[in-house]
């Protein structure tokens, strides 16, 4: 997030995440609360109504997106990385998952229905953090992506396994995963466990209901997209990307990059870098 005049760059803990509050409540997670978040994270850095840019990765993106088509008297630029933009839709998203996890086959289950039911994932996470973390990462990233289709990836679930049962065997950290920011991230996730961040999955139907007021809506202010050619939600997100030219009709730049997993800002640091100070220059 880019806020104020000055434009003071700042990197948040979302809820549940780091040393942000995390509330028991899975409704504490809803998309509503994530924007309030946001604007009161503008208002304490840069005072009551003013501008700010807004970024973000994996989860982030949907969030910002959604900072900025609630409020975009505040949030007045948005980039998103991986997760392309797609309007509220008539669609429940458990239902939709389902059936992407079906095409995967008759007992597989798409690994966001997998988070919904608590204490499932958070099981099999809390065992080893810091291994489940690093097979997570890798499984995720252009390292970890199987050659052959079908070959199982971690988007979906066999019935009665777990979602490490899919993760790549042990190896040496990828060169864009460094010891200590793995360590990192696992003392945080040792010290507050993964409920709050699984909660915001466990959230998506009532999101759904939540911004139907917004159902097709686009985002007007002026956009970025970044994804990873071989990311599960940019490849899952075509139709959406498809779509920009309505849904981002402000959209100043979409980049697909080559032979890049989920990680883009890890992964391609410098290119993604480089793309996101160009368009910031820009606006």
């Amino acid at each position: 997030m880019i806020a104020g005049a000055g434009f003071r760059a700042v990197a948040i803990d979302v809820r549940g995440y780091g040393r942000s509050s995390a509330p028991l409540e899975v409704e504490a997670y809803g998309m509503l609360q994530h924007v309030s978040d946001n604007l009161g994270v503008v208002e304490a850095l840069a005072g009551r109504g003013s501008p700010a840019i807004i970024i973000g990765h994996d989860w982030g993106a949907p969030i910002a997106a959604c900072s900025a088509l609630l409020r975009p008297d505040i949030f007045t630029a948005v980039a998103m990385l991986s997760v392309p933009y797609s309007p509220p839709g008539g669609r429940r998203p458990t239902e939709a998952f389902a059936e992407l996890g079906g095409q995967a086959g008759p007992d597989e289950e798409f690994y966001i229905n997998y988070f919904q039911e608590p204490g499932r994932a958070e099981r099999e996470a809390e065992i080893d953090v810091r291994s489940w973390l690093l097979g997570f990462y890798v499984a995720a990233s252009a390292d970890g992506v199987r050659p052959t289709p079908g070959a199982g990836t971690i988007a979906t679930v066999a019935r009665g396994t777990m979602l490490r049962d899919r993760f790549p065997a042990p190896g040496p950290l990828p060169a864009w995963l460094t010891e200590d920011d793995l360590g990192f991230y696992a003392g945080e996730f040792e010290r507050t466990g993964f409920r709050g961040a699984l909660n915001r999955y466990r959230n998506v139907d009532r999101d759904w209901q939540d911004l139907q007021p917004w159902r097709g809506a686009p985002i007007r202010v002026p956009s970025l997209f970044i994804g990873g050619e071989k990311d599960g939600p940019t490849r899952w997100g075509a139709r959406a990307i498809a779509r920009f030219p309505d849904t981002l009709p402000d959209l100043r730049g979409s980049h697909i990059l080559p032979g890049c997993g989920h990680w883009v800002q890890q992964e391609r640091a410098d290119e993604v870098s480089r793309l996101l100070v160009d368009w910031l220059t820009s606006l």
